[in-house]
């Protein structure tokens, strides 16, 4: 028998929805086409300088040239311990954190350590494409518990007790929430928290988008709300979107001393130490104020309220109005079975097609986050590009016969 040429693990890799829309709009720019792109998380803002200017001065320092411990240089990691404190109320030694080559990485590590073959991953949908690939890299069972409009995207404790068996070991929490922008109110997450307590399952808590967050919603960290599941729970973070440092690849994890400490062993065999002039510069990110969140968060804010109106405007689409990160997850059902331009519309990835293709308009379907009907536009992109992207969706769809 022929052996297959690519191991029947990474074959079963999806490739990333939401990179591969960036892609093709990058690929339709780079061709001339004036494409409006709605697809990456990115924020459109340049990391601010006082953090480039560490990262200057760390590319000049002679220690810096060398390999550095696996789990993080120790001030950045003294300084994670500290601004978790000041951001969350959530007090954990420096020594419980593990620097990741961006979220993903710490993601992909703490999945890694929890799961054996059999275990079962509670991901109430719709979710991040990421995580359900990596935990079934991890060789755990993610098993999809899907929300609607009519729960604000937020699961209950009702759907995640029909849905938990004998092999449940762990729920994947995110507030707020990638791709819906969803924040679980104080008294959800806690009942949700003192239900896994319940029932001995560990928490794995995505909390990278915790100062988007507008309005009357607020973010909470699930210890904090139930101290009883510290000892059972994982919080991954970044600074990726708070301090618009995407492509620095700087995350997180921390967690109970034994899960860090083999993430930190498996990691040692994998990448190593991340970046250190990327360290450096989000140790200067994490250290300092958060002035400069503060006026982006401004920004998103606008972009938010405006695109939650315009796409409200368009028949056939409805939207919810986003809580936190810089997502819009509108619905277009009204859409779909309906003909544009000679194109029978039969899903929203059909629809999201016919965007791109029509319209230059690139979006993310929801098929990609489990939720089929959906489509994502994240809203971190100038204001201008926004409303024209919008209005250019709103022409083409009111074609739709």
């Amino acid at each position: 028998m022929t052996a297959s040429r690519i191991s029947l693990r990474a074959a079963a890799v999806s490739p990333s929805a939401t990179l591969a829309v960036d892609a093709k709009a990058k690929a339709l720019k780079a061709q001339g086409e004036n494409v409006i792109g709605f697809g990456a998380g990115e924020p459109d803002f340049p990391t601010p300088e006082r953090i480039v200017e560490a990262a200057v001065a760390a590319c000049r320092d002679p220690k810096m040239h060398k390999y550095t411990p696996t789990s993080g240089l120790p001030e950045l990691r003294e300084a994670l311990a500290v601004k978790t404190r000041r951001d969350s109320g959530l007090d954990v030694p420096a020594s419980q954190f593990l620097v990741t080559n961006g979220g993903k990485q710490a993601i992909a590590n703490a999945f890694a350590v929890l799961c054996d073959p059999g275990d079962e991953v509670l991901v109430p949908a719709p979710y991040w494409t990421t995580y359900p690939e990596v935990i079934a890299l991890a060789g755990g069972t993610p098993v999809v518990i899907p929300t609607g409009a009519d729960t604000g995207f937020r699961v209950t404790v009702e759907q995640l007790e029909a849905a938990r068996t004998e092999r449940t070991k762990v729920l994947l929490f995110v507030s707020p929430s990638n791709p819906t922008g969803a924040v679980y109110p104080r008294n959800e997450m806690e009942a949700i928290g003192r239900w896994a307590v319940e029932h001995g399952l560990w928490v794995l808590s995505d909390e990278i988008y915790e100062h988007l967050i507008y309005g009357d919603a607020e973010h909470h960290s699930m210890p904090v709300v139930v101290p009883e599941i510290q000892d059972r729970c994982i919080i991954v973070n970044g600074v990726a979107k708070t301090y618009a440092m995407t492509g620095w690849r700087v995350g997180w994890l921390l967690g109970p001393a034994d899960v860090v400490a083999a993430a930190t062993n498996l990691q040692s065999h994998e990448t190593s130490n991340v970046s250190n002039v990327a360290q450096r510069a989000a140790l200067e990110a994490v250290s300092g104020d958060l002035v400069a969140v503060e006026e982006m968060k401004q920004a998103f804010n606008r972009r938010r309220l405006t695109i939650h109106r315009m796409l409200n405007e368009i028949e056939g689409v409805s939207c919810l109005l986003p809580e936190g990160a810089f997502y819009a997850y509108p619905s277009v059902e009204g859409l779909i079975g309906r003909t544009i331009r000679g194109r029978k519309i039969t899903s929203s990835s059909d629809l999201a097609d016919v965007a791109i293709d029509e319209a230059k308009v690139a979006v993310v379907p929801g098929e990609a986050f489990g939720t089929p009907g959906y489509f994502r536009l994240s809203y971190a992109l100038g204001d201008d590009d926004l409303v024209e992207g919008v209005t250019r969706l709103g022409a083409l769809f009111s074609e739709a016969s």
